[in-house]
């Protein structure tokens, strides 16, 4: 589903040029389960933005679902992106002046889903993820746990192919990043490809497959298990 080919990506200043990312081949089957570490600095986030069409490499090519899309314009990215792949991020990035219905209903209205089923779908979600009861309420007036059940809902709703995790349990205590990373293996259990970000060893041991990256390179894959 997920493939590159000597993905580069290179930051350019004034007086200093950066390589993120280091001719990287990179593969996700669909289904898999990856989990993508290394120091702060390696390119990790970097790679999940261009693997997530927020960015275009430099150099290389990325094919998703066989189509080479590494020079797609910002338009044609944002219309792969809708109900492809959806987003988890270690800061929630939720919309303050929205509630929480409105926040996991937000995709649904960008891709134009009828009233009802909008509903039923949020609805649906919200049960799921056991943060119903606070359908009504702002993201401020959540615990963390909280926020980030909403963040996993958002990227659920529209029952995307791929799920990018960006250190979701990052600002999570012990008990919620146990809960968001229930919710992942749940996903990934019914087919939902995932690819997380993390500085957990623990986390990382629940994917399929870890790949290390360092100074912009794989490093090492480690297949954790097959199903």
């Amino acid at each position: 589903m997920i493939k590159t080919n000597q993905l580069t990506k290179v930051f350019r200043t004034d007086e200093i040029e950066t390589k993120a990312l280091n001719k990287v081949n990179f593969e996700v089957s669909k289904g898999e389960f990856v989990a993508v570490m290394g120091p702060s600095g390696c390119g990790k986030s970097t790679l999940l933005n261009i693997i997530g069409l927020l960015d275009n490499p430099s150099g290389g090519q990325y094919f998703f679902n066989g189509v080479e899309v590494s020079r797609f314009r910002e338009k044609q990215r944002t219309s792969l992106r809708k109900g492809n792949i959806g987003f988890v991020f270690q800061s929630f990035n939720l919309i303050d002046e929205l509630t929480v219905y409105e926040n996991v209903e937000l995709p649904l209205l960008y891709l134009k889903t009828r009233g009802s089923e909008r509903r039923k779908k949020v609805t649906t979600i919200l049960d799921r993820m056991k943060i119903s009861h606070r359908s009504k309420h702002f993201p401020q007036q959540l615990s963390g746990g909280q926020q980030q059940r909403v963040a996993v809902a958002r990227a659920v709703v529209m029952d995307p192919m791929l799920i990018l995790a960006d250190e979701p349990t990052g600002n999570l205590d012990s008990q919620n990043g146990e809960e968001v990373m229930k919710l992942l293996e749940e996903l990934n259990h019914e087919g939902t490809s995932i690819i997380m970000v993390t500085h957990s060893p623990t986390h990382a041991e629940r994917a399929q497959r870890i790949v290390h990256l360092f100074d912009g390179h794989i490093v090492t894959e480690n297949i954790r298990s097959k199903r």
